[in-house]
């Protein structure tokens, strides 16, 4: 899956505009799912797929379906006291401001990846490099394997870091990749950047406030 784009179910909505898009479906039990819904992770395949509340609540549990399919988690958490600094982004190697790593249970190891034109592109990093960027934040070791990501954004002013479900890391990814343009993403790629980090910004709890919440 180096370097090219990750195929994300039940994200297709931000893939493009459709004229009338058929509604999205749980994926175990076929019911209309609501545009705000919840998604399972299929670790071995790096998917997402679309889930009603009834199914995401079973695999909710740790264990289930002896872990092939796992829900992602709702939490939001902010660290603001995180060491990320200039060093510890340079040694992440990428082109644009925005990165998110998480615990991948198959490689058992930090993976990175970032928006592009192309979809999520994953960094080809040594694993000593992403590891020694998760020691920068308290966030690291509170991830969920596979459903939880760490993202990190570089801004003007300095570093931010939250702990977020791993589906926003690609709704994220299909709405740069919907609306970039040009060499730097454009004025309408830099909005949608915005606009989601302040819904990101206005859920995230304190490192130290929030746990594990439903």
């Amino acid at each position: 899956m180096s370097g090219q784009s990750v195929a994300v179910a039940g994200l297709r909505r931000f893939a493009g505009a459709a004229p009338q898009p058929a509604p999205e479906r749980c994926a175990l039990c076929g019911a209309t799912v609501p545009e705000e819904h919840r998604h399972l992770v299929d670790p071995e395949k790096r998917s997402l797929e679309c889930a009603c509340t009834a199914c995401a609540l079973l695999f909710d549990r740790p264990g289930a379906a002896d872990g092939r399919l796992r829900a992602v988690p709702r939490r939001y958490l902010t660290d603001r006291d995180h060491a990320v600094d200039s060093a510890a982004w340079d040694r992440l190697q990428i082109p644009v401001g925005v990165v998110f790593l998480f615990h991948d249970t198959a490689l058992e190891r930090l993976v990175a990846f970032y928006p592009s034109p192309a979809g999520a592109t994953q960094s080809e990093l040594d694993p000593a490099d992403l590891a020694a960027v998760g020691q920068c934040t308290r966030l690291a070791a509170l991830l969920e394997p596979d459903v939880e990501a760490l993202l990190v954004r570089r801004t003007n002013s300095g570093y931010e870091c939250y702990l977020v479900p791993i589906d926003i890391c690609y709704e994220l990814v299909g709405r740069m990749r919907l609306h970039w343009h040009g060499f730097d993403g454009g004025a309408n790629a830099r909005a949608e950047l915005e606009e989601f980090f302040a819904r990101v910004e206005q859920r995230a709890k304190s490192i130290d406030v929030g746990s594990r919440t439903p």
